[in-house]
């Protein structure tokens, strides 16, 4: 069974295999992980000016006052931040603004609702960044195309999902253009053009990615150095490099011959779309 939910900004799609549409523990568990997520937009939204992020960002409320959801995800903007020599920052441009955490985290939260509820197959894509789960039919794996950010319509790669591999974050300029800011310049970074992570928690592959790309050339030995992470990357030039454990299949020659079998769940701003089933 499948869902669409238009929520903090974006697409979030559900792809919940080995139940029927009507089947009513997936579809409390459904509506749980959705409740979730538009508690976490009205918390973190930075275009809302009452939620506590914006409250926080003015001064009228202090970190003391907030919801405890926020001070954990403060808190691992601070760990992004030093893991990453301060590529990572939660005031992009002098604004407070924790979303290239808050949305990988949300996402991965959503999943261990529908795990919670014995959902244990399933993917989880919001707006392109995508926490797998089990499997999506008996001996097949989960397989993320990722679209390529100079050439529309073509995928750069595709990664397989497996065993330490249920999380893929992608950051780049294929959609927003030079978005993401090197907060030691102040200037965006053009050094990438997409940078692409796959791991087993979201939440961290999706600030890393975000490091990774206001890094540029220096990602590489970076991701390299982090346990569990893999990464591959599209240059502004075209070029691409990937570190020596990413999880990628065949290579795919043309958009007209597709790496999987079934359509995507959905293409977010990130140019990523989760597929299966398929074989590596």
């Amino acid at each position: 069974m499948r869902l669409v939910e238009h929520v903090m900004g974006t697409a979030v799609s559900f792809d919940v295999r080995g139940r029927e549409p009507d089947d009513p523990v997936a579809v409390r568990a459904l509506a749980d992980a959705v409740s979730f997520l538009h508690e976490v937009d009205a918390m973190f939204s930075t275009y809302r000016p009452g939620s506590a992020v914006s409250l926080l960002d003015r001064g009228e409320i202090t970190p003391a006052e907030c919801p405890p959801e926020v001070t954990e995800i403060l808190e691992l903007c601070a760990e992004a931040s030093r893991l990453s020599g301060g590529y990572f920052t939660a005031r992009p441009g002098g604004r407070l603004d924790p979303s290239a955490v808050v949305k990988g985290w949300a996402v991965e939260r959503a999943s261990r609702i529908l795990r919670s509820a014995g959902l244990h197959d399933h993917c989880v894509n919001g707006g392109g960044d995508i926490q797998t789960s089990g499997s999506p039919a008996p001996g097949r794996p989960w397989r993320v195309g990722v679209a390529h950010p100079l050439r529309p319509g073509a995928l750069a790669v595709v990664v397989c999902a497996g065993p330490g591999v249920s999380a893929v974050a992608t950051s780049g300029t294929a959609e927003r253009g030079p978005h993401i800011l090197d907060p030691h310049t102040g200037r965006p970074a053009t050094g990438l053009a997409s940078i692409t992570l796959a791991g087993e928690s979201l939440t961290v592959a999706d600030a890393c990615a975000t490091a990774a790309f206001a890094m540029g050339d220096a990602a590489r030995e970076w991701v390299e150095g982090l346990p569990g992470l893999d990464a591959f990357a599209v240059t502004a030039t075209g070029a691409t490099w990937r570190t020596p454990g990413f999880p990628a299949a065949p290579p795919v020659l043309s958009p007209a011959s597709p790496p999987v079998s079934s359509p995507a769940l959905s293409t977010g701003p990130s140019g990523v779309g989760a597929r299966g089933p398929g074989r590596c």
